[in-house]
C-alpha cells in the first residue's frame, strides 16, 4: 500500500479542516491551566458533609453544589424569586464571586466540537479525528522508512527546515496526537449513542413520609464518608416536594439519601462506561489536570506546524515531479523504460535515457515500475530502480515484484540499472531483488545489472557507452541533474599546501550565510549541515555539480572543505583560483549514512590525504570528549599533513584521544595507513570489542586496503568488516 500517497492526500484535505481543531484546541487548553491557578479547592481531607454545613450556614436556599474540574465549588441557590450561582470558599462557605461560564469559551468549544453546524458538524469533526489518527499512523511508518528502520527512529533528523520541522514535531507528539484522536472518536460515538451510556440508572427512590424535620446535610452519614475531592454534584431535596431526596454524584458512584432519617436509600457504583467516559474526557480536554492540558495545548499548536510544513513539502515534491513528454503509447513502443524512485531523482536519469533512445530513432514508452507490462512490439526494456533506506523498495513500487512475478517472460530483453548508496549494507538491494525476480521468470537481459553510487552522472554515462555497444548504434546519455536551489558563499580564508606529487591542495573556509527562516522553510536556503555531509558546488559554465565532503558543521559558523587540484579539473581549478572575498554557488547534499551523531561509544577514524577532511570535522565537533582515535595516511608530513596544526590542538584539549600517522614517501614514515592499523592491531581489537564505531574516508583503493587489513586484524575475535557494516558500525566515504 502506498502510505506516502495516503498520508499526503489526507494531510492536504482533512489536514486543512484540522487547522480549526488545532487552533481551537490550543485555545481550549488555556482554560484548565488558568483555572488551576485561580481556583480555591477544598482541603484534601474535607468531607462533603462539612462542605454542606459550611455552605448552608452562609448561603440560604441552596439547591445544588457542584465541584468543577478545576476544583472550584459552585453553589446554586434560590430565594424564591431570584436564582444565583456563586463560587464559594469551601473552608468557610463564603461567596467569592458570581459564577458565569465564559461565552467565548463556550463558542470556541462549540466550534471545536461541531464547527457550529450541529450534528453534521459533529460527524465532520469525528471524520477529521479519524483522519488525524490515520495521518499519525502513516506518518510514523514513513518516518521509520526515512530514518532507515525502527531502531534508528531516535537518530537526528537531516534535511531541509521543512523536513526537520515535519519529522521532529511528528516524532515528539505522535503518541499524544493518536490518543487525542482516539478519545475524540470515543466522545463522538458517545454523542450518537454508539457506545454504552455513561449516565447512571435512577433507582426511583423517595423519602419516607414522616412528621420529623429534615436532617441537616452535615449530619448525613453517607455524606460524612465521602470526600469533596471526589464530588461531582450534590442535589438538595426540593423544599416543595416532601418525597424528594438528597442525591450525590461522585467519581465512585451515585447515592440517594432520605431527607428525614439520613438513611442511604440506594447506592450505585460508577459503571465501567462512566469511568471510561470520565478518563476519556480528562485525556481529551485536560480539564482537572492542568499539566496534561499544557501538553494537549502544545500538541494542538503543532497541527498548524504540520500543515504548513507538509504543504511546503508537497509543493516541493510537486515542483520536482518528473515531466514526461513525447511518451509513446506502450503498444507502439519498441523500447520501454520502467522507473522506481523514492524522491524523484531517478526519473531524471530515465528522461535522459528516453531522449537518447528517441534521438536514435526508437519509439519509447516510460512508466512507473508498478505498471510493469511489456508491449507486443518491445524489443528491449530497461528498469531503473532506486533503493530506499537499507534495501527497501520505493513506496510507490512496493508491489512491483509481485507484478513482475505474475507475468510470463516474453522475447524482449529486460536490463536493470540500480541506484543507491554504498554506505548501506544492501547497496542497490532493491535493484538486485528486481533483477532476481526477472531472471526467475525467465526474462533475458541485454546488459548485466549495473549499480550507480549516489546518482553519479559519470557512472551513468559509462553505462550508456556499454548500452551503445550492446545495441550497436550510437547513443549519448546527456543527463543533467536537477540542481537544488543554491546559496552564494563567500570565501573568508584559505590554507594552501604544496601537496604530494605536484598536486597542490587548499583548505577553503566559507562564511555561513545569513538567510531567512521562510527561505529555509521552502528549501531554498543553505540547509543545515554536519561534518561528513556533502557540499555541491557549481563551477561557472557547468550544469553538473561537484561534491566535496565537509570538514565542519553549521554550528561551527562556517563551511570548510579540503580540495586537491586535479589536472584539467573544472571545479578544482575554479576553487583553487578563489581569493578571500570571492563567491561560489553551493547547496548541501546530506550524507546521513556517514554521519556521526550522538554516540558515546569509542570512535575509530581512518583517512588518507584529503579524506581526512570530514574526520577532522567529527573531531572538531567532539565537545563531549568521546574517545576518538585517528589513523591518518599521507605521503610527506611537510607537504600534505592536512589539518596537522588543528589535530595537535585537538589532542591537547582531548577532543582527539590518539593520533597514528603513516607517511609513504619518507624514510621511516611507516608506509600506508593500513600499515598503521596493523601495527596497532591489539588496541584496535580492544576498541572494536568495546563497541567502537568506524568511519573511513579516502580513495577507493585505500578503502579496500583498509577493509582487507581490518578483516585480518579482526579475524582473531571472529569479526569482519561486513559484520560491522551490517550492525551500522562501519561506513565509508570514498572517491
Amino acid at each position: 500500500m502506498n502510505w506516502r500517497l495516503i498520508h499526503r492526500w489526507l494531510g492536504l484535505t482533512a489536514g486543512t479542516v484540522a487547522l480549526v481543531l488545532g487552533i481551537t484546541g490550543t485555545i481550549l487548553a488555556f482554560y484548565p491551566v488558568r483555572d488551576a491557578f485561580q481556583s480555591v479547592p477544598a482541603p484534601a481531607d474535607m468531607s462533603i458533609a462539612t462542605l454542606v454545613q459550611n455552605v448552608s450556614r452562609s448561603t440560604p436556599g441552596v439547591e445544588e453544589i457542584r465541584r468543577l474540574s478545576s476544583g472550584d465549588i459552585v453553589v446554586y441557590a434560590s430565594n424564591g424569586e431570584q436564582s444565583q450561582a456563586v463560587v464559594v470558599d469551601p473552608a468557610n462557605g463564603q461567596a467569592l464571586h458570581a459564577y458565569q461560564p465564559s461565552p467565548v469559551a463556550r463558542w470556541v468549544k462549540n466550534l471545536h466540537r461541531s464547527f457550529l453546524l450541529g450534528d453534521a458538524g459533529r460527524l465532520t469533526a469525528a471524520g477529521v479525528a479519524l483522519a488525524m489518527f490515520l495521518l499519525s499512523a502513516t506518518g510514523l511508518l514513513l518516518t521509520a522508512r526515512r530514518m532507515g528502520g525502527w531502531r534508528r527512529m531516535g537518530d537526528k533528523v537531516r534535511g531541509t527546515l521543512a523536513q526537520r520541522l515535519h519529522v521532529v514535531t511528528g516524532r515528539i507528539v505522535f503518541a499524544v496526537l493518536c490518543l487525542s484522536s482516539v478519545t475524540a472518536l470515543y466522545m463522538s460515538a458517545a454523542t450518537f449513542g454508539l457506545v454504552p451510556a455513561a449516565a447512571p440508572m435512577d433507582p426511583n427512590v423517595v423519602s419516607v413520609a414522616g412528621r420529623q424535620a429534615d436532617l441537616p446535610g452535615g449530619k448525613l452519614p453517607l455524606l460524612q464518608t465521602l470526600q469533596v475531592q471526589d464530588l461531582r454534584k450534590l442535589s438538595f431535596p426540593a423544599a416543595d416536594d416532601p418525597a424528594d431526596t438528597w442525591k450525590v454524584s461522585t467519581s465512585q458512584g451515585d447515592g440517594w439519601v432520605d431527607r428525614r432519617s439520613g438513611r442511604t436509600l440506594a447506592w450505585e457504583d460508577a459503571a465501567t462506561a462512566q469511568r471510561i467516559q470520565y478518563w476519556v474526557k480528562l485525556l481529551h480536554t485536560g480539564e482537572g489536570a492542568w499539566i496534561w492540558a499544557m501538553v494537549l495545548g502544545l500538541v494542538a499548536a503543532s497541527i498548524p506546524v504540520f500543515w504548513a510544513s507538509g504543504l511546503v513539502l508537497w509543493w516541493q515534491a510537486r515542483r520536482q515531479a518528473p515531466r514526461r513528454s513525447r511518451n509513446s503509447p506502450m503498444a507502439q513502443a519498441d523500447m520501454q523504460i520502467f522507473v522506481a524512485s523514492e524522491g524523484g531523482s531517478t526519473w531524471g536519469f530515465a528522461q535522459a535515457l528516453h531522449q537518447a533512445l528517441m534521438q536514435a530513432g526508437h519509439t519509447v514508452h516510460t512508466a512507473a515500475l508498478e505498471d510493469f507490462q511489456i508491449g507486443a512490439k518491445a524489443r528491449h526494456v530497461f528498469v531503473l530502480a532506486a533503493t530506499y533506506g537499507d534495501g527497501q523498495a520505493p513506496a510507490h513500487a512496493a508491489q512491483a515484484l509481485k507484478r513482475i512475478a505474475s507475468q510470463p517472460a516474453g522475447t524482449a530483453t529486460v536490463s536493470v540499472l540500480g541506484f543507491g548508496d554504498r554506505q548501506f549494507t544492501a547497496f542497490c538491494g532493491y535493484a538486485e531483488a528486481v533483477e532476481q525476480a526477472l531472471r526467475t521468470q525467465g526474462w533475458a537481459s541485454l546488459l548485466p545489472l549495473e549499480r550507480i553510487h549516489q546518482q553519479s552522472a559519470q557512472q551513468f554515462a559509462r553505462w550508456g557507452e556499454a548500452l551503445s555497444g550492446a545495441l550497436n548504434e550510437p547513443l549519448v546519455l546527456n543527463y543533467v541533474p536537477r540542481i537544488p536551489s543554491t546559496t552564494a558563499l563567500t570565501l573568508v580564508s584559505r590554507h594552501d599546501h604544496v601537496g604530494g606529487v605536484g598536486a597542490p591542495t587548499a583548505i577553503l573556509r566559507f562564511a555561513w550565510p545569513a538567510q531567512s527562516g521562510w527561505r529555509r522553510l521552502q528549501g531554498r536556503g543553505l540547509a543545515r549541515f554536519e561534518a561528513g555531509d556533502l557540499v555541491g558546488i557549481l563551477p561557472p559554465g557547468s550544469a553538473i555539480p561537484r561534491f566535496y565532503s565537509l570538514a565542519s558543521g553549521y554550528r561551527d559558523g562556517f563551511l570548510e572543505i579540503c580540495v586537491r587540484l586535479i589536472p584539467n579539473g573544472v571545479c578544482s581549478g575554479f576553487l583553487h583560483g578563489l581569493k578571500p572575498g570571492d563567491r561560489i554557488d553551493a547547496f548541501i547534499k546530506p550524507n546521513p549514512s556517514f554521519a556521526l551523531e550522538g554516540t558515546r561509544q569509542p570512535v575509530v577514524l581512518i583517512g588518507a590525504g584529503t579524506g581526512v577532511a570530514p574526520l577532522a570535522g567529527f573531531i572538531r565537533d567532539n565537545t563531549q570528549r568521546v574517545p576518538m582515535h585517528l589513523y591518518f595516511g599521507a605521503r610527506d608530513p611537510k607537504v600534505d599533513f592536512y589539518f596537522g596544526k588543528e589535530l595537535r590542538h585537538w589532542l591537547e584539549d582531548h577532543r582527539l584521544a590518539s593520533l597514528k600517522t603513516a607517511f609513504s614517501r619518507v624514510p621511516e614514515g611507516g608506509g600506508h595507513v593500513q600499515d598503521a592499523l596493523r601495527r596497532d592491531a591489539a588496541r584496535l581489537r580492544e576498541l572494536i570489542d568495546q563497541g567502537a564505531i568506524l568511519r573511513v574516508c579516502g580513495s577507493r583503493p585505500m578503502a579496500q586496503g583498509v577493509a582487507e587489513a581490518l578483516d585480518g586484524i579482526l579475524a582473531a575475535i571472529s569479526l569482519n568488516v561486513q559484520q560491522l557494516k551490517a550492525g551500522g558500525r562501519y561506513a565509508e566515504d570514498v572517491f
